[in-house]
This record gives structure tokens, sequence and C-alpha cells, in this order.
């Protein structure tokens, strides 16, 4: 047998009145466009993907604008010097400046213990003893 007679009794089969190489084609372009229609279905997905993404994108964007706003308001010079001046603080003076030979005498000064909060003041504290209104000075107020 030749290969031109085995490639002929090959094309030349028929199963139930289709050949074989027929079906096989057949079968081929189902898979080619069931591929196509899963391709095409991930990219959409790929697609509204990106979609979210940027839209987070532009919501990040906005919020570092509003936050880059809320620093330039809060890092005002004339709301930081009203501020320090509300507090008592201010510019060092010549007189309290040391020189470079007062260094080593100079210590570290203990830092002041942080304020309680009113609001962590445990409730099981024990009370005061009761005061009769009766018995406080006119002038002082509760």
């Amino acid at each position: 047998m030749t290969a031109g007679l085995v490639f002929k009794r090959l094309f030349d089969w028929k199963i139930r009145g289709v050949r074989w190489v027929e079906i096989i084609g057949g079968l081929l372009v189902a898979v080619m466009v069931l591929s196509v229609y899963i391709a095409k279905a991930a990219a959409a997905r790929e697609g509204s993907q990106i979609g979210e993404l940027e839209s987070q994108i532009a919501e990040n964007r906005q919020r570092v604008r509003l936050l880059n706003a809320e620093i330039s308001r809060l890092e005002q010079p004339a709301r930081l010097e009203a501020l320090s001046r509300a507090a008592g603080l201010g510019p060092v003076t010549a007189r309290r400046q040391a020189t470079e030979a007062q260094l080593p005498a100079l210590q570290a000064m203990p830092q002041p213990a942080a304020p309680v909060p009113a609001a962590s003041v445990p409730a099981a504290a024990p009370a005061a003893a009761p005061v009769d209104d009766a018995a406080k000075p006119a002038g002082e107020a509760l």
C-alpha cells in the first residue's frame, strides 16, 4: 500500500454516511468557537476589573488631594503661631541659650508626667465624704 492510497482510504472512511474528516473538522470548529467565547468572556471580566481599579485610583487621588489640602491648612504659619501663643510657647531668647562651655553642666530635665485625661479616671474611685451645702461658704460653687 502506498501513502496516497492510505490517505485516500482515511478520507473516504464514513461513519453513518458522513466522512470522519468532516466530523473532526466540525469538532475543531466547535472547539475554536468555544475557545473564542471563553477568551472574550475572560477579557470582559478583566476589563471590568480594570474599570473598578481605575475608579478606586480616582477615589484615592481625590482623597490624597483632600488630605494635602488639610495638611496645607493645618501647617499654615499663622495658625501655628496662634496655637503656640495660646499654649504659652514662644521663641527662645538669647539669655536662655547656652554656650558650648556650658553644655557639660546642663543636665537633662526630667519629663513632666503626662496629664491623666478626665475620661480615664476609674469610676470605682473612693468618693469623698458628702459635704453639706449649708456648711460651705457662700462664695464656693459646685
